[in-house]
């Protein structure tokens, strides 16, 4: 069941902190799914195996090291800027413009940053596609990171020392409850954005996180919604 926010918790929020894949879009848009392909590709491509081993091997990397690049990095030495272009080369039309996400964003008190796993282009092109690109300060990607993804500790630290973030006054949006876990340690309120309805519209059960349950405070399937309903008390 989708968490009904509490306006009381966010009021003293001032940094809105928010993932982008799965997270300002909805699941069932699918734009992740066409990255997936394309690094499945690109792992077959690489070490030329068939397209069951690569995707075998892609989601390995992916549950070791935390992204499929930072794998491929460690154990094969790729070039992750090729990486980066060839797997974000996709079609973003297929992601609808979000005026209610947009306007309830930008109505937000304090500063709002998109913090990412994927690159600051592909941040760039998806927020534009959604009509939201204006209203960030900021875009946290990989590249920003050092090359080490979500959840490892220590970007969190970077991000949050780059941009003067303080813990108790964040919020973080995510679609993956392992990448809230640090987030909680730092103090900041967190919410899981889950697919609507809470059924995955491509096979991705080995993303699910049972074990990072107490990492957060709320859940919605309705990121406007639910932004929406804190925005009609704290703005």
């Amino acid at each position: 069941m989708t968490t009904i926010p509490d306006p009381a918790r966010f009021a003293h929020v001032t940094d809105w902190v928010f993932d982008l894949d799965n997270t300002l879009y909805p699941h069932h848009s699918n734009l992740f799914a066409q990255i997936d392909v394309k690094m499945t590709a690109y792992v077959g491509e690489l070490l030329t195996l068939s397209r069951e081993e690569a995707r075998k091997l892609q989601k390995e990397l992916y549950l070791e090291y935390g992204t499929t690049l930072n794998g491929l990095m460690k154990r094969h030495g790729i070039d992750p800027d090729d990486f980066l272009e060839r797997v974000h080369d996709i079609d973003y039309s297929r992601l609808v413009p979000d005026p209610v996400l947009g306007a309830a964003i930008r109505q937000l008190p304090g500063r709002k940053f998109i913090f990412t796993n994927g690159d600051r282009r592909h941040a760039e092109r998806t927020a534009r596609q959604l009509g939201i690109l204006e209203h960030f300060d900021d875009i946290f990607d990989i590249v920003a990171a050092g090359l080490n993804p979500k959840p490892e500790r220590q970007t969190y630290e970077r991000f949050a020392e780059l941009h003067s973030v303080t813990g108790h006054n964040a919020v973080m949006f995510e679609d993956l409850a392992r990448n809230l876990a640090v987030p909680k340690t730092l103090g900041m309120t967190t919410v899981l954005v889950v697919p609507r309805n809470f059924e995955p519209t491509f096979s991705e059960i080995w993303e699910r996180d049972p074990a990072n349950e107490d990492d957060v405070d709320f859940v919605t399937d309705d990121l406007a919604a639910f932004l929406t309903a804190i925005v009609d008390v704290v703005a």
